[in-house]
């Protein structure tokens, strides 16, 4: 079999993607247009959670993610060309989420992208999930590249400079969880449920952030890493010294926890936006500073956000709330950047649990170190 890219022309006035996701726990497809001009318009986007099957477990299960993927994505692909009103052969290429994520769940949508492209002849394109992150406010408004991207999620916490798409310079990552996870597993602890991250906004809507004293992460320490480990297990700890604990307890620790998650995050921001302004001076002002992942959907990281971007002058671009989850237009879009640049993939594009965005320098300098399946971030 010939499993080198088919190719690809590049050069017609319109692009049409279908994107599949899969790296989690939300199964997704959706089809994007690019016209003559280069704007974006969104044919097809469905998403399929999965949170009864994990609610009873607080959290993930891989194999219950992997198999619910496996059932779900043929028919959304075929959901999502109704929708559009299109033919498999009208569309020019079949993306997919290639990694990083649950390898499992990675694999279905990947494998239902080559069976497509294989079928229809058509050019598959492996995606980078968190490219697919990194460009998602794209989908919604002009925006030119460089940029300062916060990529804040359940699984990965960094900053990067998108110099181009397809091209990230990395200044700082989390040195062990990453925000998100603080999130949920705190939530976890004090019984909110799954998925744990809206849970305890929800909960800390009615609670006093000051009432509890909770570390500094990585207080005036150089540098725009990240730490939530600690800042996790000191929330926890609390808890567990609680006598009886109420629900204003609860409340009370969630606010603490959100509102120290939220000042760290824009305190190591503000580092970078230092940077940044000092690298590209004649960028215009103010400056653009993106936050991505599913973290962004939480309304007091984005207003720590927006204070410490407009002090820095910076404006903070953020994706509509419905694609800053994991979706599948944010695929769409990344598989159609890469195919106008003439970049498409061999129906052998492996599946990965670990594909840092920024490769090189992940390779050279990782920030968690490297293991047998590559650098962790």
């Amino acid at each position: 079999m010939d499993l080198a890219p088919p190719s690809t022309s590049v050069q017609a006035d319109e692009l049409i993607v279908l994107g599949l996701e899969s790296s989690c726990d939300e199964s997704a497809a959706a089809i994007l247009r690019r016209r003559s001009d280069g704007s974006i318009e969104v044919l097809a986007d469905l998403v399929l959670g999965q949170i009864d099957a994990h609610a009873p477990y607080g959290g993930v299960v891989p194999e219950i993610a992997a198999r619910a993927h496996a059932e779900a994505m043929d028919g959304l692909a075929a959901a999502a060309l109704k929708e559009a009103g299109l033919a498999l052969d009208e569309i020019d290429a079949v993306a997919a989420t290639s990694g990083p994520g649950l390898i499992g769940g990675v694999m279905a949508a990947l494998m239902t992208a080559k069976g497509l492209a294989l079928g229809s002849g058509k050019p598959l394109i492996a995606v980078n999930h968190l490219e697919g992150h990194a460009l998602s406010p794209r989908l919604s408004e002009t925006l030119d590249f460089p940029y300062l991207l916060l990529l804040v999620s359940g699984g990965h916490t960094q900053l990067l400079v998108a110099e181009a798409a397809g091209r990230y310079r990395r200044l700082g990552s989390t040195l062990d969880d990453a925000a998100g996870e603080a999130f949920d597993k705190t939530a976890k602890v004090l019984g909110l449920g799954f998925p744990g991250g809206p849970a305890l906004e929800r909960c800390a809507q009615n609670g006093d952030a000051a009432r509890f004293d909770l570390p500094t992460p990585l207080k005036g320490k150089p540098g725009c890493d990240f730490s939530f480990a600690g800042l996790k297990t000191a929330a926890r700890q609390i808890w567990e010294g609680l006598d009886q604990p109420g629900e204003q307890d609860r409340a009370d620790l969630a606010a603490a926890v959100q509102a120290a998650i939220a000042a760290s995050l824009a305190a190591r921001t503000r580092r970078a936006m230092d940077l940044f302004a000092a690298d590209y001076p004649d960028c215009a002002t103010p400056r653009p500073l993106v936050v991505a992942g599913g973290v962004a959907a939480n309304t007091a990281v984005r207003t720590a956000l927006e204070a410490a971007a407009a002090k820095a002058g910076f404006r903070l671009i953020a994706p509509p709330m419905k694609w800053c989850t994991d979706n599948a237009a944010m695929i769409a879009l990344a598989g159609l950047e890469k195919l106008a640049r003439g970049e498409t993939d061999a129906l052998d594009a492996p599946a990965r649990a670990r594909w840092p965005l920024d490769a090189a320098s992940a390779k050279l300098d990782p920030a968690i170190g490297s293991g047998r399946k590559g650098p962790k971030a």
